[in-house]
């Protein structure tokens, strides 16, 4: 497996000063998200990360939901930052 795959967007200064703000919270699940990813792709039959990988992908989904409420340029902002595509409505 590949570690640190993912480049940090976010400076150390950065991560200390805003460890609990939306952004940081979305780039830190979108790492694991990633580093999960590549995980499952040589272990298919690993359960367990499966329901883990989709139980950060739930907190990610409602954390960008709450931003896109909130601060729709910072929202539009951090999607093109990460690379991460809009999620559908239904």
């Amino acid at each position: 497996m590949v570690k640190n795959s993912f480049i940090s967007v976010i400076t150390k200064e950065e991560k200390e000063e805003n460890s609990g703000s939306v952004e940081f919270q979305v780039f830190h699940f979108t790492s694991k998200i990633r580093r999960l990813t590549l995980h499952l792709e040589l272990h298919k039959r690993d359960f367990l990360s499966q329901r883990g990988l989709r139980i950060i992908l739930g907190k990610r989904q409602r954390l960008l939901t709450y931003l896109s409420k909130k601060n729709k340029v910072r929202y539009k902002k951090l999607m093109d930052k990460l690379d991460i595509r809009e999620p559908q409505t239904r």
